[in-house]
């Protein structure tokens, strides 16, 4: 960012725009043609396409976004931009750090396309700019979404975000019974870690490393940590084998060390070839 105080996004906002959602504008409509101009939902945002993105997907809410973007008057008077600084902003989307409703569009928008769009005079946009915003001006903010990186709430009360960093390469994923190996580090806000697995990882099952209500002892891992802290813990799962509750009634689990060909399977009467290897972790004899 600039030394000096410059407009910027994140000087506007409003608390009573987050809890509403990104705009559908594009769900039910055809896609949007380079120069046509579009109003978004029943807002009076209106956005321009100037250059079409890439794939299909496009942020959410929480997820945090980096974008170029060059604002300026009706008249083309230039009040604030990215590329003058040189580098791009990383901004969370939902959190009132964007012009009231801006975030609405870029939330419509796909990696690597760039749109114009035209904000109506709001109170509050010119908040925060130094006068280089005239009261009751219309603005228009010239984006480029250069990427984002997926946030979700996963329990919906902002207890425990997650940010994806890297995509994982298979779509399945573990469940409680399941035999899984990550590695992790847990640090607080300052940088300091207070846990960190193993350089080859631990190995568990989901179900028995939970922490629930009342959570778990610390382990030789787990250093002390100070109450109310905020945690960063940096995640890896590498690997996981599936674990089947075969009777039901978890007497007789299947782990599957290795998947098998074709997707037929024995059914009750066949006649089959297998091969029991003993194991004390298996057979436990009283």
């Amino acid at each position: 960012m600039a030394a000096k105080k410059a407009t910027d996004l994140s000087d506007f906002g409003d608390e009573d725009d987050l809890d509403e959602e990104p705009g559908e504008v594009i769900d039910s409509a055809p896609p949007q043609k380079v120069g046509e101009e579009r109003q978004l939902n029943s807002s009076r945002l209106t956005k321009k396409l100037l250059k079409p993105g890439h794939g299909w997907e496009t942020p959410e809410f929480n997820d945090q976004v980096t974008v170029h973007y060059v604002g300026t008057l009706l008249d083309g008077t230039k009040f604030d931009s990215t590329r003058d600084r040189g580098e791009p902003i990383t901004l969370t989307l939902g959190r009132a750090q964007v012009v009231v409703g801006l975030d609405r569009g870029i939330a419509t928008m796909k990696k690597g396309e760039v749109a114009l769009f035209t904000v109506p005079a709001e109170p509050g946009n010119e908040i925060g700019n130094s006068g280089a915003i005239p009261p009751n001006s219309v603005i228009q903010f010239e984006v480029e979404l250069i990427s984002w990186i997926r946030v979700v709430d996963i329990y919906k009360d902002g207890g425990i975000l997650k940010k994806i960093m890297e995509k994982g390469s298979r779509s399945e994923r573990p469940s409680d019974l399941d035999e899984v190996l990550v590695k992790y580090q847990v640090a607080l806000v300052d940088g300091s870690i207070v846990a960190e697995t193993p350089e080859e990882g631990v190995e568990f099952h989901v179900k028995d490393d939970a922490f629930g209500e009342k959570g778990r002892e610390a382990g030789d891992r787990v250093h002390s940590i100070p109450p109310n802290s905020v945690l960063h813990v940096n995640l890896e799962l590498v690997s996981f084998k599936p674990v089947i509750n075969v009777t039901g009634d978890s007497k007789v689990l299947k782990k599957i060390l290795k998947e098998g060909e074709g997707s037929l399977t024995a059914n009750e009467g066949a006649t089959v070839t297998s091969k029991i290897i003993p194991s004390t972790s298996l057979f436990r004899l009283s």
